[in-house]
This record gives structure tokens, sequence and C-alpha cells, in this order.
């Protein structure tokens, strides 16, 4: 009976543990530190803080027993190290095993009960690093079972011949053991907070969508009242009193509370956001005084990216402390990457456009109409699901379109056209996946050539040559080096050349589905005074010039 009423009162401090936790876990501000995946050094003191005075107050409430004390430090211990890590549990096991020790330096329980406090805390740092989350409570209590039973061991031990020892562990040792049950009813307590935060996750996504859903309009055209209305939309959906869209210079949108101090196009000049914009990580201040807005203070910035580099920054403000909480983090940073990328949509959308207008001269460039918009609707496309791929391919269309933006009737460095047809296939290989190869077999070279004679031998492989045949095709690109000349060299494993389209090259008969070739043959016979060779392979087509090696005047 008095060991059944023992194991009752050990049963009712742990509850008091449980309780308060319980209503801790209630408090906004320490709910999300249970909430976080990795805690910051200020935190974890908290923390570590809490669970000493957990198990010093578990000392303190112990039922005396001849000395010894029925109580909670163990559990108090293993429950801080396998929730929050060893620090914790360490930090904890050692501050409790020391005030144990000297409340009570000459009892047979002091040193024993000092040596399992800190075995128990270097133990749950150990559950926290290699057990899954699933099982920590588990093996938490069998942890503690272990360490109540080594506690046993080491006081008859210590007391020995004493029979004082054997006595107080023949009263003490089951309450004590089977009390290690609270350390599951702990870790899953408070891990049902953390689990919370899927809940939550979705909640916000879902929160961050519909934003994005009501913005996406106003991102089709990136202007100062665009922009102000997309902040607006935020602003009201998350209920903060401003909300401010920066580049990494200047403001481009503030709206809301304080409005009237910012100006548009002004520069940045919070030290947070230039810190932000510097190393490209989230700040979260919950008790600061912004600058230009002193009734501020809480303020969450998120920095915007784009193809990886740092474009600009989402501010998120409240006028009370401690508004920045986990859910609101968790949301906010799935809005900014939306953002980020309805961003870089719309700035493709800009290229777009501006390639649409663009009037390029018709010797100097064989571009299909329709090239243009499938190379940027191929990039649309990936933005979301393969951005990299997207940014990649940006990079590409952009120096595509840079090179023929900017030809001349000057000879070029072969390389440099080169990099041009890499370019080209590339985007092309995006549109058609596997039905494309292209192998380069080039020599290192230094001789100058017309500009775009390479491409659109290239297209005309790929678009009259391997899409005209079912299954994949390979394009074999060549730059051969002979001592007095360098011959260029483009073939295909496609549907082959009509022999009749190689009479119309070659007597100047202009073919309108072989105009770039028919350009690329031109151009080559009036500076080098022979054209193009063109030769139909048993599977496919193969087109030859040569250029002479030094200089060459173009006529």
């Amino acid at each position: 009976m008095e060991m059944f009423t023992m194991l009752l009162g050990l049963f009712e401090r742990a509850a008091l543990l449980i309780i308060f936790l319980f209503f801790l876990s209630r408090v906004p501000r320490f709910r999300q530190i249970l909430q976080k995946g990795k805690l910051r050094p200020q935190e974890y003191v908290a923390v570590t803080l809490l669970f000493c005075a957990f198990a010093i107050f578990g000392t303190y409430t112990g039922i005396n027993v001849e000395g010894s004390l029925v109580n909670v430090r163990i559990i108090a211990v293993l429950s801080g190290g396998i929730l929050f890590g060893a620090p914790v549990g360490i930090i904890t096991g050692i501050v409790s095993g020391v005030h144990r020790y000297l409340i009570d330096m000459d009892g047979v329980t002091a040193i024993p009960c000092l040596i399992t406090s800190i075995i128990a805390g270097l133990v749950s740092g150990y559950i926290h690093k290699y057990t899954p989350k699933s099982k920590r409570w588990m093996v938490g209590i069998g942890a503690g079972m272990i360490c109540e039973a080594l506690t046993m061991l080491l006081i008859l031990l210590y007391s020995y011949p004493d029979p004082l020892g054997a006595d107080i562990v023949s009263k003490i040792a089951v309450p004590m053991i089977l009390g290690e049950v609270n350390i599951g009813l702990i870790v899953l307590l408070v891990q049902s907070v953390e689990g919370e935060k899927e809940m939550i996750a979705a909640r916000q996504a879902k929160l961050a969508l519909e934003i994005a859903n009501k913005t996406l309009p106003y991102f089709r055209s990136i202007d100062e009242d665009s922009l102000r209305t997309i902040c607006r939309i935020i602003q009201e959906d998350i209920q903060a009193d401003a909300v401010a869209i920066t580049d990494t210079r200047n403001v481009l949108a503030y709206v809301g509370f304080g409005e009237e101090r910012y100006h548009i196009g002004n520069e940045i000049i919070s030290e947070m956001t230039k810190q932000t914009i510097s190393s490209g990580e989230i700040t979260i201040s919950n008790d600061v005084t912004d600058e230009k807005t002193p009734d501020i203070h809480s303020l969450l910035i998120i920095p915007l990216k784009e193809r990886s580099e740092v474009t600009g920054a989402l501010k998120i403000y409240y006028r009370k402390a401690y508004k920045i909480t986990y859910p609101l983090q968790t949301m906010a940073v799935g809005l900014s990457q939306i953002i980020s990328t309805q961003m870089e949509v719309s700035r493709v959308e800009e290229i777009k456009a501006a390639a649409n207008k663009a009037e390029l001269r018709a010797l100097q460039t064989t571009i299909h109409p329709h090239f243009l918009f499938n190379a940027l609707n191929a990039i649309a496309s990936s933005i979301r699901t393969k951005p990299d791929r997207a940014r990649e391919l940006i990079v590409n269309l952009s120096g595509y379109m840079r090179y023929n933006l900017e030809l001349s009737d000057e000879l070029i460095d072969i390389h440099k056209e080169l990099e041009q047809v890499r370019n080209y296939v590339e985007i092309e290989k995006a549109r058609y996946g596997s039905r494309l190869h292209v192998i380069y077999e080039i020599d290192e070279v230094a001789v100058h050539i017309p500009s775009l004679v390479i491409q659109p031998l290239v297209e005309n492989a790929i678009i009259h040559g391997v899409l005209k045949v079912k299954g994949p095709g390979t394009v074999r690109i060549r730059v051969q080096d002979y001592p007095d000349f360098v011959r260029i060299g483009v073939s295909d494993t496609g549907a082959g050349i009509d022999p009749d389209i190689i009479e119309k090259v070659y007597h100047d008969r202009m073919p309108g589905n072989q105009i770039g070739l028919y350009n690329v043959h031109r151009r080559v016979k009036l500076i080098y005074g022979q054209g193009v060779t063109i030769t139909r392979l048993e599977q496919g087509t193969d087109i030859i010039f040569d250029v002479p090696k030094g200089d060459v005047v173009t006529r």
C-alpha cells in the first residue's frame, strides 16, 4: 500500500509538469519554439532554464523516504534532452544533479543521484539524435527506467555494508522505475504540438496560393501601380499593418501604416533590409522600432530571388510586438517564392514582347517567326517545374537574341558563332527532348567567319531533317582543321534533302522553304568564292564549306 501511495504521489507531481507544459504550449511565443525545426541560441537558453527549473522543482517536491527523495528529476532531464537535444539534456542533468548533491551531501543517495542525472542527460541527447521521432516516447520510457534502476544499484553499492541503502531501495525502486512512464506522456504532448506544423503549413500554403491567384493578373505588367495593388492584396489577406516590396536599392511599393513617409523610388535606408538583401537570409524582428516608422514593432523581411540571385525583398510590418509567428513565417516564405517566380515569368513575358517587335534583317537572320514564341513558351512551361533549367534557357535565349541583334557585316571569331549555335541547340533540345541528339566535333582553330552561317545549317538539319522522320535523330556539327583551310560541316540522320532543292540552291533559284540554306550558300560564295557543298546521304544530309586560313576580305 505504501508503495502504491508513493507511485500515486509521483504521478501527481509528474502531472503538474504535464499540465504546466500544456498551458505553456497554448502561449503563442512558447508554442512557436515547440514548432520550430531549429532553435536560436536564446531559445535554447530559455528551454534549458525551463527544464532545469522542472528538475529542481521535482527535487524539492519529492516524497521523503528515510532521507531519500521520490521525485521526477530524471523525468525532467530525459524529457528535455529527448525533445530539444543534447545541450538541454546534459545541462539540465548537470545542474539538477549538482543541486541534488548539494542539498544532501552526506546522504547515501546524493552521489548516485548526481551520477545518474548526468548520465540521463547524455542518454537523452543520444535518443534525440539517433531515434526516430515516432519512437522517442517509447525509448524515453525505457531509458528512464534503466536510469532509475542504475540509481538503485548505485545506492546499494555506495551504502554497502550499511543496510540503510537496501532499505531505501526496497521502498522506492518500484515507484521510481514505474514513474518513468511519464516521460512518454511529456514527449507525446510536446510532439503533438510539433505535429500541428503540418496542418499549419497546409493552411498557410492554401493562403499563399489564394494570394498568388489574386495577384497573378498584376504581374503581367509590373509597374508602380501593379506592385502597390499586389502589396495591398497581401496586406489585407494576412491582416498586416503594412507591406512593402523593394529591389536591391530602392522601395518599389509600400502600402499601409506609415505609407506617407515612404516615396516610391526612395533608396532603402533600413539596415535590416540591406542585410537581408546582402545575405539572402530571412530577417525576423519581433521587438524593434523601425527608423522611419517608430510605431512598427514586428518586422519580417524575406529576400526575393531570381536565378538564385537576390533581386529584392518582401517586407511585412505589424504595429504590435511578437506578431511574427511560425504560421506567418511559413506562409510568407511560400508567398515570396511564388512572387519571385511570377516576377521572373513577367520578365520572360517582357522578353517575349520585345522579341515579337524586333525586326531582324533578312540576310542576317534565319529565325523562323515561331521560334521565339516556341522558345519562350518552353521557358515559361519550365519556370515552375524546372526553374534551374528555365534559368539556363533564359540565358541561352538572351545570348541568342543579343547575338542576332548585334550582327554586323564584319567577320567574327568562329567560337563566338559556335556559342550562338550552342544557345540555339539548347533551346531546341528543350522543345524536342529525346528526339534530338547533337554531337560536336570541334578542332581547336583560330579563324574568322561571317556571322550566322552555321546556325541556319543546324536549324535546317533539325527542322527539315531529324523532325521529318519518326524517332530520335542525330545532328553532327564539325569544325575540322586542315593545313590550308578549316572545314565546317553539319550533317543529320533525318529525311534527306530533296535533290531538286540542291539544284535550286546551286543555280540561285531561292526555294521558299530553304531560304536559310540559300542565304548561307550565297554569302559563303561571295566571301570565299565557293559556296556550300550539299550531299544527300543514305540517311540524312551532309553540308560542308571551307574557310581558307589567313585574312579574308569580304567582297
